[in-house]
This record gives C-alpha cells, sequence and structure tokens, in this order.
C-alpha cells in the first residue's frame, strides 16, 4: 500500500534577501540574478517534499525547523530536473549556487542502457533508530519490501518508506528492498 502524504508545497522566491532587503513574492517561472535569488521548501508532518527551482544547485542558507537539514539525509538537489527536496522535518531558505539557467527541455543528461535495472539494497535501523539508505530509484521507479530481517514490523508509511533519495527505515525495522529504478522526468 502507497502512503500518499498530504504535503503543502511552500516554496517563496524572494529579491533582496541575501542583500538584506526585504522579501517580496515572486510568482513561479521568474528568474532572477543568481544573488537575488531565494527559495525556502519545507517538510510538512515529516514528508517529502520537492521545490522546483531554475538553479544549478543550492546551498542551504538559513534553518526554519528544529530539525537539523543535512544534505545528502534529509535535504538535496536534482540537478537533472531542477529542484530542492526537503523530507523528514527539515525546513530551510535556499540560495543559488552557480550559474542560474533556463530550463533546456530535451536537452541534459540521460542515463546509459543500464539504468533501468531492478537491484536489491539492505537497510537496517538498529537501536530503533531512523536510518536513511541512499538509492536513487529514478523518476518512474519504486521500491518495495523484499525480505524482512528483523522481528520488528516493518510497515510502510510507518517504519519504512522511501523517496527519490532513498529509503528509509525506523522502529527497528530492518529488511531487504527490491529497487526497480526507472528513467523518467
Amino acid at each position: 500500500m502507497l502512503v500518499k502524504n498530504k504535503l503543502v508545497l511552500a516554496i517563496t522566491f524572494a529579491s533582496g534577501l541575501l542583500a538584506g532587503g526585504s522579501a517580496q513574492a515572486q510568482p513561479a517561472g521568474r528568474y532572477h540574478e543568481m544573488h537575488d535569488e531565494a527559495a525556502e521548501c519545507r517538510s510538512h508532518n515529516d514528508g517529502y517534499q520537492r521545490c522546483e527551482v531554475p538553479w544549478s544547485d543550492a546551498r542551504l542558507a538559513k534553518k526554519l525547523s528544529d530539525t537539523e537539514c543535512v544534505r545528502g539525509t534529509n535535504w538535496g538537489f536534482d540537478r537533472r530536473r531542477g529542484f530542492i527536496w526537503v523530507d523528514r522535518g527539515c525546513s530551510a531558505r535556499f540560495v543559488a549556487v552557480g550559474p542560474t539557467k533556463e530550463p533546456e527541455y530535451g536537452e541534459g543528461w540521460r542515463p546509459g542502457p543500464e539504468w533501468d535495472q531492478r537491484f536489491v539494497v539492505n537497510c537496517e535501523s538498529t537501536d530503533g533508530r531512523q536510518r536513511f539508505c541512499a538509492v536513487d530509484p529514478g523518476g518512474n521507479g519504486h521500491v518495495v519490501l523484499e525480505r524482512q530481517l528483523s522481528s520488528a514490523a516493518c510497515v510502510e508509511g510507518e517504519s519504512w518508506g522511501w523517496n527519490r533519495g532513498g529509503v528509509w527505515v525506523n522502529r527497528g525495522c530492518r529488511a531487504t528492498f527490491s529497487i526497480d529504478r526507472r528513467w523518467g522526468r
């Protein structure tokens, strides 16, 4: 059963934030000079959220949540698709790194023929703590629990789940997960 998170997209393009000016919301799709760009992306109810931006990369400028935000763990940047993703309570203001560019539809990186494949990964919660196992299932990929290794229950949406960044486990869930990686936008 797939659990659909009810998330509220919170992205605000702001003008003058880095220069110390007041924030002024801009419509999505409007591009600014690099020094004028900032975006807020918020994980609501500890859920995954992505916020599209026209940047080459991003860095965290200011944490807005009580949760620590660690790149590669509960936030990241998808260069190919141009979005910031946050998860597990991370909410922050991000700024552009590198040149800003207009999206180039139909161009850019494409994976080789070995991309679309199935493979398994083990992901284990030790001492009841949450653990994130980074693996990219692709835009059209899917993750399923292949085999439970723990005596603790592994219930999707409660003690395990997945997003574009990988698989997470919690509450002692230890399992082998089947990754059906598929390319897609």
